[in-house]
């Protein structure tokens, strides 16, 4: 699963890197947490231009009578999301980028869970495979919402954690943004484990554990505290 990233870049840069435009502003983010306002990048329906927004983190299907199982959809797995009834409509029609520099995932050793920061190259930009809904509240407002797809764990991964989110490959985000592309069958190339050789990760502060603790400290390299990185890869 992915249930904690990082977006530590400004708006105006992750603006330039998806060719996007937004009016809302955010602070740059060590410790995204399901439930709260994420930017996410969609394909305007009638111009050839790209949106970006704020929307909550954990998907609200258009037909849930109430916002309490938000926070167990933040993610929706590649294999079954374009069959399962929370994800089917939004899987052919509303697909977005979920923009991130890094993502956290938690290694159990016996009763203590280390955590691992995952980043492509150096730490540069990339983005998840999104989905997004719209959802009418009892007092007829709008909650837009979004999960991130999960697929199978590559070789850097997969020491860690079973499953990864899936990040698009640059080439590939102009298709999966198109709201003419209805033929999901047809994404499922895109959907694939990330190069692993483009990929790096390592262990960082228990910091990133509470969602109070938002700063670059969340993100710093550290020792593990019971064995070195090099060992759980050899």
């Amino acid at each position: 699963m992915c249930g904690r990233y990082r977006l530590s870049r400004r708006k105006q840069i992750v603006e330039e890197r998806f060719d996007a435009a937004g009016d809302q502003d955010w602070e740059p983010r060590y410790n995204v947490a399901p439930t709260q306002p994420v930017p996410i990048i969609r394909q305007h329906p009638k111009e050839p231009k790209r949106v970006m927004s704020l929307v909550r983190w954990g998907l609200i299907p258009s037909w849930s009578k109430d916002a309490s199982g938000a926070a167990k959809m933040i993610n929706a797995r590649a294999e079954t999301a374009h069959v399962l009834a929370a994800f089917q409509d939004a899987m052919k029609r509303r697909r977005c980028l979920v923009p991130a520099d890094g993502f956290y995932e938690w290694q159990k050793r016996g009763s203590a869970r280390q955590p691992y920061c995952f980043e492509v190259k150096d730490g540069e930009l990339f983005a998840f495979a999104g989905l997004w809904e719209r959802w009418k509240d009892l007092n007829g407002n709008w909650v837009k919402t979004c999960s991130i797809l999960t697929t199978t764990p590559n070789a850097v991964t997969s020491a860690v954690h079973d499953r990864m989110p899936v990040i698009l490959a640059p080439e590939n985000y102009d298709m999966w943004l198109d709201p003419g592309m209805t033929k999901v069958e047809a994404l499922a190339e895109m959907l694939e484990p990330f190069d692993a050789r483009l990929m790096r990760c390592f262990p960082v502060s228990a910091r990133i554990n509470q969602v109070k603790n938002d700063d670059a400290e969340c993100a710093r390299r550290v020792e593990p505290e019971t064995r070195r990185q090099s060992e759980l890869f050899a």
